[in-house]
């Protein structure tokens, strides 16, 4: 948050696993590509990002015959699929660096499988991606696709045919998860909403804001850094459901000074020095408050999540163009920022089904796209870059399937939004509006059962400082009910 740093707690095992991997090399220089690799000249090493690149570089010069492309991060390399049997097009792959794979099914055909299934199975509770991996269109459906919704969906992949698309049963629920790392908070009718701050950016009139998910912009139009504090940014812009799940919220004090990292715990941060399209295959990092610090692949791109409707029990809330994670996230996580070794920003967390125990599928929705749509740039050009670590989240964050209390702010509570001091989202009244009310850890997100808490200094602004109850600042008791 503006002014002060926040110290996040990593949890678990596998957040320190994480941390081991991510921290020892965090904001260090990485070697330019090595000359050759596998025994092929013309195949080069690359950093995730440098694939990036030169992915992008060849979609334009490969054209229609370009079919897709990932990292494997095991060989540093990239894997380019091409259609075409042109020698020629294989040639200029080859020499640009790359490694080349003749597939059957173009971009087009994915796409226009994308498509058919938008038209035929926009069903609360699944999602697709192109996975070039596979050369094939992955389509999920959750727990709660049964009966002749299940029928539906199947029958919908089968026309597609088995070379085209795969299906797959998710046991978690698609939801957004609320809540990650520095926390922002919201009185609205009927309680209190919580999200989470995503990057810190530049707006294009140049005044300090961040981004954050979507759903919080729409749930609540002022923010503040306390739960009963007076607010501090307003939101700008805000996108949900539809072509994305973003928000630019502006900082109402112009002086805000809004750090460019990411916070990894235990005192360790990462430089945000620039926003990047994620690849499939390479190795993220996601920052929550609930979870800590997470490592995992990304595994599609272009995704597409039928979230259940927050408003309409029969609807659904249809959010395009996310990129797809194996990493864990819990509620509580959501508006996490995912991001690279090297401190390029890629996404912001939206929502997801499984947990940090069994696993499950993560959606984030790409930092590049919403630098464009809203005109804000990430970095230090006078207002700051980005923040990020664990963001945003939120509001009622809100993605349906229970994902909320009441009336609509997920996230909130009865009583000012905490209950005690320091019973970390607590577990009785508060949090959960009657039975369990959203996304909860529990007992309706409550620190014994990690939700939110603060224990160790999880989300907590300057040590302790910041929220009403007695010691963990930012929500120990995490402050925030029903955070999800």
């Amino acid at each position: 948050m503006p002014k002060r740093k926040a110290a996040i707690a990593v949890g678990g095992v596998a957040a320190l696993g994480a941390a081991a991997l991510l921290l020892p090399n965090a904001n260090a220089s990485q070697d330019e590509d090595n000359a050759t690799a596998g025994g092929t000249a013309d195949v080069k090493t690359l950093k995730a990002t440098d694939a990036s690149d030169l992915a992008g570089r060849l979609q334009k010069i490969l054209g229609d015959a370009f079919a897709g492309s990932y990292y494997d991060s095991g060989r540093q390399q990239l894997v380019v699929n091409v259609v075409s049997g042109d020698n020629n097009v294989v040639v200029q792959a080859k020499k640009a660096g790359a490694v080349v794979r003749q597939v059957d099914n173009s971009t087009a055909e994915l796409q226009a499988a994308a498509r058919t299934l938008k038209a035929r199975a926009t069903i609360p509770g699944t999602s697709w991606a192109v996975d070039p991996r596979t050369d094939k269109v992955l389509v999920t459906a959750d727990s709660t696709v049964t009966g002749a919704k299940w029928d539906r969906l199947q029958s919908a992949v089968r026309g597609l045919g088995s070379g085209t698309a795969t299906l797959k049963k998710s046991s978690g629920t698609f939801k957004t998860f609320v809540s990650g790392g520095d926390a922002i908070f919201s009185q609205v009718q009927g309680g209190s909403v919580r999200c989470s701050l995503g990057f810190n950016v530049t707006a294009s009139d140049g005044s300090p804001a961040f981004l954050t998910a979507g759903h919080c912009g729409v749930a609540a139009k002022q923010w503040s850094d306390s739960a009963t504090g007076q607010p501090i940014a307003t939101v700008d812009q805000a996108t949900f459901p539809g072509e994305g799940d973003f928000s630019l919220v502006k900082y109402d004090d112009p002086n805000t000074q809004a750090p460019s990292e990411v916070n990894a715990g235990n005192g360790q941060t990462v430089q945000i020095k620039q926003a990047a399209d994620a690849t499939v295959g390479e190795t993220v990092f996601r920052m929550g408050s609930t979870t800590g610090l997470h490592d995992g692949q990304v595994t599609g791109l272009d995704a597409t999540v039928n979230f259940q409707s927050e408003t309409d029990p029969n609807g659904v809330d249809t959010v395009t163009g996310l990129i797809q994670t194996n990493v864990c996230a819990e509620a509580g996580d959501s508006g996490g920022s995912l991001f690279t070794q090297d401190g390029s920003a890629l996404g912001l967390t939206s929502g997801g089904s499984g947990d940090c125990t069994n696993g499950g599928e993560t959606f984030f929705q790409p930092v590049t796209t919403a630098l464009q749509a809203t005109g804000a740039t990430l970095g230090d050009g006078g207002g700051g870059g980005g923040n990020g670590a664990g963001d945003q989240a939120g509001a009622g964050d809100q993605a349906g399937a229970g994902d909320q209390s009441g009336a609509g702010a997920g996230d909130q509570a009865g009583a000012g939004d905490q209950s005690g001091a320091g019973a970390g989202d607590q577990a009785g009244a508060g949090d959960q509006s009657g039975a369990g009310a959203g996304d909860q850890a529990g007992a309706g997100d409550q620190a014994g059962a990690g939700g939110h808490q603060a224990g160790a200094g999880g989300d907590q602004i300057g040590g302790g400082a910041d929220p009403s109850g007695a010691g963990a600042a930012d929500d120990g008791s995490s402050s925030l009910t029903g955070s999800h």
